[in-house]
């Protein structure tokens, strides 16, 4: 029971990452410079960054369903 506990705790601090990454990289777009020779590049990392925080916290939430159904069937097995 203790792992599925650690499983969740670590499937809230991936999505608790993804979602600050998510937020800084939404800063970065919103606040780009005029600088044309700089921005696009910049744009471009920040894009790429958002989709990697999108795939982290889809990938926590998955460790939090599984987490979820591990503990249902344990409780259905100790019933």
């Amino acid at each position: 029971m203790s792992s599925t506990i650690s499983a969740t705790n670590l499937g809230l601090q991936g999505i608790q990452k993804g979602m600050d990454g998510l937020r800084k990289n939404a800063h970065n777009i919103a606040n780009q410079n005029n600088d044309t020779s700089q921005a696009k590049p910049a744009l471009e990392d920040s894009l790429v960054n958002m989709k990697l925080d999108k795939l982290q916290v889809q990938a926590s939430t998955k460790v939090i369903e599984t987490s979820s159904e591990m503990i249902g069937s344990l409780i259905d097995i100790k019933a």
